[in-house]
């Protein structure tokens, strides 16, 4: 885990978390927007992900991100500012399931293409074989298949990427299975979600999470106040993408707006 402080008098902590595969690193730009915006910024490497090395691309549990969400909030809250928390993908769906459990006090929920469907998910082979090797062989990895080109359009962020060995391009069996339940479980549960401010920024091309999937989750959500902003033409990481500075300004106007 790791802090960033805002060299301006702080208005607000945001609690970052990231997507599969990638790590803290990834959001340096974020970060920094951040806390030139007044905000500090809490962030750490998921189990299995980014620098923490341990059985990397697996999981035994889910409830692993759950309590590590938990462990930050515990430190932002040590701020006594009000508290934001932001996940995009895999971090999103994460982010929704510990919100839902553990019922943070928060100011405001912020996701950014959250993970609650695939694009393309696995065949019916593939999803049956995953099924059995769960049981008997559950920390075999395999390639996650996802084309660098599809997560962004910004050719820069491509480059970097494929010079990064910190991000994880193989997952486990029982790290697919633990994703594919805890979807599941996330679409079950969306009447339990608290009652807090809720945006979503959601890729309007995005070739990794199935928006609709998305859109449908949002639309059962029975919140005081909810917003669903989809951004047409980009990619999966809209804060990785060439419009980014239009995204951020959205983002952190938001945060603002529920100081």
């Amino acid at each position: 885990m790791w802090r960033w402080e805002s060299k301006e008098q702080a208005k607000g902590v945001v609690v970052i978390v990231h997507g599969a595969g990638e790590y803290h690193g990834r959001y340096e730009w974020v970060i920094r927007k951040l806390n030139e915006s007044g905000f500090h910024c809490i962030m750490g490497d998921l189990p299995g992900q980014g620098t923490t090395t341990r059985r990397r691309g697996h999981i035994d549990s889910f409830d692993e991100y759950i309590e590590t969400i938990e462990q930050w909030m515990l430190e932002a809250n040590k701020y006594q500012l009000p508290v934001f928390l932001f996940g995009h993908s895999l971090g999103g769906l994460a982010t929704i399931r510990a919100i839902t459990e553990k019922r943070f006090t928060v100011n405001a929920v912020v996701l950014s293409s959250p993970c609650l469907g695939l694009v393309n998910p696995p065949s019916k082979g593939k999803e049956a074989l995953s099924r059995v090797l769960n049981k008997i062989a559950p920390s075999v990895r395999f390639a996650a298949n996802i084309e660098p080109e599809s997560a962004t359009r910004n050719e820069e962020v491509r480059l970097r990427d494929a010079e990064d060995t910190l991000l994880v391009k193989k997952v486990s069996v029982r790290w697919y299975r633990e994703l594919v339940q805890a979807m599941k479980i996330a679409n079950e549960t969306v009447k339990r979600f608290p009652d807090v401010p809720l945006l979503i920024m959601q890729a309007g091309e995005d070739r990794i999470v199935n928006k609709y999937e998305v859109r449908g989750w949002f639309n059962r959500l029975e919140l005081t106040e909810k917003a669903y902003k989809e951004y047409p033409k980009l990619y999966h990481e809209v804060l990785n993408e060439p419009e980014r500075d239009d995204v951020f300004r959205y983002f952190v106007t938001y945060l603002s707006m529920h100081l």
